[in-house]
């Protein structure tokens, strides 16, 4: 009884699908990261140009309590007000800058909604991280 023996298996892969998922995966990161950066906040981070001169005008304060509670200068405010001075300030100002300062643990939804007041007028925030007393 003649058992015949099995052929051994190849050890030869095959390359060409795997370029092509490749080639496939590649071109889907790059249409979706074109999609990604519209989305994206436009923050302006310091750096060492000396093109901008300081301003000699005080600038002013928008402080936000951990309980959503509004101050512009030390005043309290509701959102709407803010929003109307933020105005006023844009439209006297050649370059208007805020800093923007929560309380610790004030929840993020208050300080984007005074980043987006402040994108809407083109004036310059700078978030300050630690409450200032």
């Amino acid at each position: 009884m003649g058992l015949k023996k099995r052929s051994k298996v190849s050890a030869e892969f095959s390359m060409s699908s795997l370029t092509d998922i490749i080639f496939l995966l590649l071109i889907f990161f790059m249409l979706t990261s074109s999609l990604v950066a519209p989305n994206a906040l436009n923050l302006k981070l310091p750096s060492s140009s000396k093109s901008s001169s300081p301003s000699t005008e005080r600038i002013d304060d928008v402080r936000i309590s951990r309980g959503g509670n509004y101050y512009f200068n030390n005043r309290s405010i509701s959102l709407q007000g803010l929003e109307s001075e933020m105005e006023r300030l844009a439209r006297r100002a050649r370059n208007p800058a805020i800093t923007i300062s929560p309380d610790p643990g004030t929840p993020t939804e208050h300080v984007v909604a005074v980043m987006d007041i402040a994108m809407r007028y083109r004036i310059n925030g700078v978030l300050a991280t630690e409450g200032m007393k």
